[in-house]
């Protein structure tokens, strides 16, 4: 055999072994992380509405319950209640839906499990908001929490406990 002839007509010597494999899964589409502000944008709208379905009901009967029957005080609790228990039903609808608050609907954004999934339900309320909530009472616990949105990920710490990222829907 003289040098520089292949020994086999159409193949290289020198390129690198090939294999069929067909365990692989196929790519996912790739998630665009959510930029800092539509999630600061999306939390601020959250608070509004809820602030316009509960607190403000709430604060309405308490400056008119200076009558001494307390009458207005019973109303401005009834429509608290009621008003808690509509933002309580859309929001849990829509986030088991799409795993968006009505906010993060409005900001094209969502949370998904770091793999892509969607997240359930149980994950968003459970990790995402009562586990932070109880390490809430840490002191200064809140103010890490929201810096940790500047790392590369862009996950604040509850996005780290729950496993989740907030994507562009």
């Amino acid at each position: 055999m003289s040098a520089g002839v292949n020994p086999v007509p159409g193949k290289n010597p020198y390129a690198p072994p090939r294999a069929r494999v067909r365990d692989v899964a196929a790519p996912k589409a790739e998630l665009i992380l959510a930029e800092r502000s539509a999630r600061l944008g999306a939390a601020i709208v959250d608070g509004l509405i809820f602030a316009a379905m509960v607190y403000i009901p709430l604060i309405i009967g308490t400056v008119l319950s200076s009558e001494p029957d307390g009458m207005f005080m019973m109303i401005g609790l009834v429509l608290t209640l009621v008003g808690f228990i509509a933002w309580l039903y859309l929001t849990l609808k829509q986030m088991s839906a799409t795993g968006q608050s009505l906010a993060k609907k409005y900001f094209n954004i969502k949370v998904v499990v770091s793999d892509g999934s969607q997240a359930s339900l149980s994950r968003l309320i459970w990790r995402r908001n009562i586990l932070n909530g109880l390490l809430g009472i840490i002191p200064l616990y809140g103010i890490v929490e929201i810096l940790f949105i500047f790392g590369e990920s862009r996950q604040c710490l509850h996005d780290k406990l729950a496993d989740t990222l907030v994507v562009e829907a």
